[in-house]
């Protein structure tokens, strides 16, 4: 007979165990409120460099583009 491998593939349900239990250990351990300040502390910067990049792209028009809405489409 052909040896039963420890590998599962995908939906492998003793690692969703171990996911699930160590997950609720974090949880019940009370750090998540100080985990979630420190992952998003950089995340304001950036979120702001990214906002003015995208408003000044919106400001050019693209010449190339016909913006004539009272014709129809093709």
């Amino acid at each position: 007979m052909a040896d039963k491998s420890k590998m599962q593939g995908e939906g492998d349900r003793e690692s969703a165990k171990r996911y699930n239990e160590d997950t609720q250990d974090f949880v019940e351990s009370g750090k998540v409120d100080d985990a979630a300040k420190k992952a998003g502390e950089g995340d304001k910067d950036e979120m702001e460099r990214a906002e003015k990049a995208g408003k000044d792209r919106a400001k050019d028009e693209d010449p190339a583009v016909d913006r004539n809405h009272s014709k129809p489409t093709k």
